[in-house]
């Protein structure tokens, strides 16, 4: 292939359209990579469909959740089957050398900044590309693997933020593509954990991953669901304080029933994002001696430390998965606006099919 094929954004919730560019030249410190997956994020949907903007404007190939080869670029990672970090730092500035490369105010967000993943190739910042190592990729399809970049990163960075401790109480409100994860690595870790959703299908996939509990929110208020998840503490001989609740859904219903949640010594963690605003009590914070802590994607320094869970067996993805071509990009998108989905989506690219 000669072109770079990719499926770009034109115009908001417009379908996307696959678009052809000449194969560029890489500079000094890029990479040129062979995309072999891509998963399907919520933040697409929120540049999509939602009309939060890109820092690059239309027409832009979105996508971030990438794993693929590496064509060209440097010689020791030329060949070598890779994840994209999703966040990719300058790695010598104020906040990297903080150890804070996540927010690092000069990083390259693949589907944002620059053309993403959902092509047949991308150009990308070499420096913190993460090589896949042969034992894992014994167990999985590179295109598997995609969801590192985001999905299971992004959760991870956050449990450890968190300070989560073993038998502390975990609670995990949405448990979709982001959210399972995020209460296995919690169950992996050692904690008693709590799943909420409003989906019995992904409550079902949380119990057979392992969680201790799951409940489902659908139809209760604030105040029964308080009550139920009080109760649940109890049959799990959970601590009384010092919970950690995550809030994985970006919903208003969850982050709402997550600040509710708040008692003393609890730490809440933002995960998902919505555009709407909440009313609440900032001085509970105060009250209870807690923390509310967000999260932006992942270090890439902590990137081998998710591969490790994967290659030691602890964290199982693949029942979490669904895989697309690439093709049917735009059924995807509208499916998973709609809901229709319980596994996180990859697209894989099959360009040739269609040519």
């Amino acid at each position: 292939m000669t072109k770079i094929r990719q499926w770009q954004m034109i115009r908001l919730k417009d379908d996307f359209q696959m678009v052809e560019a000449e194969m560029p030249e890489i500079h000094a410190n890029e990479a040129l990579v062979k995309v072999s997956g891509c998963g399907v994020c919520h933040t697409d949907l929120s540049f999509w469909n939602e009309g939060v903007k890109t820092k690059r404007d239309l027409p832009l190939t979105l996508g971030h959740e990438i794993s693929g080869i590496v064509l060209s670029g440097p010689d020791f990672l030329v060949g070598r089957s890779v994840i994209i970090p999703a966040v990719l730092p300058c790695g010598n500035c104020e906040l990297c050398n903080k150890g804070r490369s996540n927010i690092c105010q000069n990083q390259k967000m693949p589907g944002n900044d620059f053309h993403g993943g959902f092509a047949s190739h991308i150009v990308v910042p070499s420096q913190y590309l993460c090589p896949v190592p042969d034992v894992v990729l014994s167990n999985y399809r590179l295109e598997e693997l995609a969801v590192i970049a985001d999905a299971i990163s992004t959760p991870y960075q956050v449990i450890r933020k968190s300070e989560l401790d073993k038998d502390d109480f975990a609670i995990c409100i949405g448990v979709g593509g982001v959210g399972i994860y995020g209460a296995l690595m919690a169950k992996i870790m050692g904690a008693k954990v709590l799943a909420i959703d409003i989906n019995d299908s992904k409550l079902e996939q949380a119990k057979m991953g392992g969680v201790d509990a799951v409940l489902n929110s659908a139809g209760l208020d604030i105040k029964d669901l308080k009550s139920r998840v009080r109760d649940i503490a109890v049959s799990l001989e959970a601590p009384r304080y010092g919970w950690k609740i995550f809030e994985f859904s970006g919903t208003t219903m969850g982050q709402e029933l997550a600040f509710n949640l708040i008692t003393f010594s609890s730490t809440m963690s933002v995960v998902g994002f919505t555009m709407s605003k909440l009313e609440i009590r900032l001085s509970n914070l105060m009250a209870f001696d807690a923390k509310l802590i967000g999260t932006w994607g992942c270090r890439p320094e902590l990137y081998p430390e998710v591969l490790e869970l994967i290659s030691s067996g602890s964290l199982k993805i693949r029942d979490y998965i669904q895989l697309f071509p690439m093709s049917r990009i735009n059924e995807v998108f509208h499916n998973t606006l709609a809901h229709k989905y319980s596994k996180r989506t990859i697209l894989v690219p099959d360009f040739e099919s269609i040519t």
